[in-house]
This record gives C-alpha cells, sequence and structure tokens, in this order.
C-alpha cells in the first residue's frame, strides 16, 4: 500500500516516515511517498485555521495522485502577540521568507519580554484524505515559551527557540528520537500510527 505525505521537503518526508508504521495489521508493507514522486505541488494554502489548511493540501494530494495521502499544518501561538504567527507561521516574516528571517522577527517582537510572560505552544493538526473526499483530523499541542536567543543545531524551523517546558529545552537542543516524542507533530502523528494500526477499512 501507498501512502503520500504531502510535502515536498525531503528532510519533513524523512521525519514523518519515521513517524509512521512500516506494515499494516495484515502484514500489508506501506511505502510512502512525497510530492516530488508524482511531480506535484501544492496549491497555495488559503484556510484560516490549521485544520481547513490541512484538509486543502491532503484532499489535493489525494485526488491528484488516486492514493490516500496525509497532510499537516503546524502553527507557533506566543501568547504575548494574541496568538501569532498562528496560521502564519511558516511565512511570519513574509511570502519568501526564511526560518532565520522568521526566528528575527520573533525575537524582535519579543524585545525586553521576559520568560515568564514569553509563554507559546505548538500546535500540529494531521489530515488523512481518500481520493472520494473522505477526511479525518488529529491533533497534537506542545507547550513551552520562547527563548532570548538561538540554542542548538538540531531541526529546522523555530527549534532553535521553542523551550520545550516539560524538558527545559530548545527542540534544537534535541535528538530526532527526543523531539519526536514530545513534539506537537510527533503527538499528532502517533494518533495517525494509531488509527493506521487499528485495522480500518482505510480505502472504504
Amino acid at each position: 500500500m501507498q501512502i503520500l505525505i504531502a510535502t515536498g521537503n525531503k528532510h519533513k518526508l524523512s521525519e514523518l516516515s519515521r513517524l509512521l508504521p512500516a506494515f499494516l495489521p495484515s502484514g500489508e508493507k506501506i511505502e510512502y511517498k512525497g510530492l516530488a514522486d508524482f511531480s506535484l505541488t501544492l496549491p497555495e494554502e488559503t484556510g484560516t485555521t490549521l485544520a481547513q489548511n490541512a484538509q486543502q493540501k491532503a484532499l489535493y494530494a489525494a485526488q491528484q495522485s488516486g492514493l490516500l495521502a496525509l497532510s499537516d499544518d503546524t502553527g507557533l501561538e506566543v501568547d504575548y502577540l494574541n496568538g501569532a504567527p498562528g496560521v502564519h507561521t511558516a511565512r511570519y516574516a513574509g511570502n519568501a521568507c526564511n526560518s532565520h528571517a522568521n526566528n528575527e522577527k520573533l525575537l524582535r517582537a519579543l524585545t525586553g519580554v521576559p520568560i515568564p510572560q514569553r509563554t507559546a505552544h505548538f500546535s500540529t493538526v494531521a489530515c488523512l484524505a481518500w481520493p472520494n473526499g473522505k477526511t479525518k483530523l488529529f491533533e497534537g499541542i506542545c507547550p513551552g515559551h520562547i527563548a532570548t536567543t538561538y540554542h542548538g543545531t538540531n531541526g529546522f524551523g523555530y527549534d532553535p527557540l521553542f523551550i520545550v517546558d516539560e524538558l527545559g529545552k530548545c527542540f534544537a537542543e534535541l535528538t530526532a528520537d527526543e523531539k519526536n516524542a514530545v513534539s506537537h507533530r510527533g503527538r499528532a502523528f502517533s494518533k495517525v500510527r494509531d488509527f493506521l494500526l487499528a485495522g480500518n477499512k482505510l480505502l472504504s
């Protein structure tokens, strides 16, 4: 069985594949594909919520490929910034921005704000979509704080700035397995994993 993970990012494809089962309960092997395998690119996100964006991407991938497709959307919500950057997390510093620009803008926005007031959380909404239009959503949340300086060299995005409350470390200071055990994405995809392993009639 093939499942299309709706991303063109090889790093993300690898990370998500590690979170998901290699076999169905029947013993059938699951092969995870990326958008590049089908020469697909996702349309511009137009949703106003993480769930809408995840559904939009997963449905597009499923209908274009004819496969069960999986997508997710992630948002960082900073309490001091009234929930920003939220749905605009990936393009916080502009449509053509990179992770460094996003991080720098976040640090500037929190200049002088003490750690107790830098509370935040990451949310991930994952969506499984079938070519017939059926969808199922899964959510994971990770609470934390925004650091005042960069820490660690692992991961991507806001990982050098996001302190995981239960560990007292930034995501970028964790190994991939440590991050997956506590992260918003890891928690959302563990629910996807449980769903796949429950023996559901995936193609019905």
